[in-house]
């Protein structure tokens, strides 16, 4: 199927297996992907069968099948399916001690961490967080920040991301323009920020800019008082264009997060309106509730223009890995953080 034909939302499923309902859904409303969360795993067959099944309802091999693999406590898939990463804050542990070792260590464990999603059928990781962490941030945030330094997070980033593709897997740099200074959960209720543009172009949006080539971004919820004082970040055409896209210089294919969450007033389909008419690229929906999926399927355009061209260059990015280099990979990755990823 051409992307010209598909719908710019993702979307997520209720359970194991794909029901016939989500399968006759896939197939009639085309969305650009498909995001996984545990409640959809299970086994490593099952998993397998899921993907494959996704594809087959969509009539699409390449389509985007997404799932937050972070490391740490964000990891939707847990031994013994795959192995254990850690939070990108140990990374920055180690480059802080040892910068060589530091910057390979990322590096390889998102390789690694690509590897293993790839043989289940995922080709798209939302990772890694480029926020930059605060004595004010949010627990939501936490130790999923490589640093409270925006330039090792820059660098660390740029590693992990630089890891994912070449295991075959797309990073999604996330949250864009910044979380790091929200001292709430978004998914619960919705972070103010007070600092000015100035404030967060020489700290936060730093490591925005150094990876404003990644192939994919997501926005964080977030109200920029001193930049669009009346609407949240994603669904703000200040923060999304003037910010995001001019200032930061970011081109790659935009989703907004996930439109279900909290941070986000009115109903579902306002919202997602919004954040497109703001100029993001496609809408998130993440709860796998099925009248919302409709609701959003009837209004989701088709990708065309700016959105079509980027989603072309994120399918042109796609690679597949190296199998016989894995074995090296793992136990080299094993000695760069051993004794420090035991201790977290």
């Amino acid at each position: 199927m051409s992307l010209a034909k598909t719908r710019a939302f993702i979307v997520g499923l209720s359970g194991h297996e794909l029901s016939q309902v989500e399968s006759e859904f896939l197939k009639q409303s085309a969305p650009w992907g498909v995001i996984l969360f545990a409640r959809n795993i299970a086994a490593r067959a099952q998993l397998i069968n899921l993907c494959n099944d996704i594809k087959l309802a969509t009539g699409r091999d390449d389509i985007a099948i997404l799932i937050d693999q972070e490391g740490g406590r964000v990891a939707r898939i847990r031994e013994p399916l795959m192995r254990s990463y850690p939070a990108m804050r140990l990374y920055g542990e180690i480059y802080e001690r040892d910068r060589e070792r530091g910057l390979e260590a990322s590096r390889l464990g998102g390789e690694l961490l690509a590897r293993d999603l790839k043989q289940f059928g995922i080709n798209v990781n939302c990772a890694p967080c480029l926020d930059v962490s605060r004595e004010e941030t949010a627990d939501i945030i936490g130790d999923r920040a490589f640093s409270s330094d925006p330039n090792i997070v820059a660098i660390l980033g740029r590693a992990f991301s630089d890891g994912l593709m070449a295991g075959g897997v797309l990073p999604v740099i996330k949250h864009i323009p910044g979380h790091g200074r929200g001292e709430c959960d978004s998914h619960i209720e919705l972070p103010e920020v007070d600092a000015s543009f100035i404030e967060m172009d020489t700290s936060d949006f730093i490591p925005f800019k150094a990876l404003r080539d990644a192939p994919m971004g997501m926005t964080g919820h977030l109200l920029f008082k001193q930049i669009d004082a009346d609407r949240v970040s994603t669904c703000s055409p200040i923060v999304i264009q003037k910010i995001i896209r001019d200032a930061i210089g970011f081109d790659g294919l935009l989703m907004g997060d996930d439109v279900s969450m909290e941070a986000l007033s009115g109903d579902i389909v306002s919202r997602a309106q919004q954040s497109l008419e703001a100029g993001c690229d496609l809408i998130l929906h993440c709860n796998g509730r099925m009248d919302e999926m409709q609701a959003l399927a009837d209004i989701a355009p088709f990708l065309t223009s700016d959105a079509l061209a980027r989603a072309q260059k994120v399918q042109n990015h796609m690679t597949v890995p190296d199998k016989d280099a894995e074995q090296g990979l793992a136990e080299r990755w094993g000695e760069l953080v051993s004794g420090v990823f035991s201790s977290h």
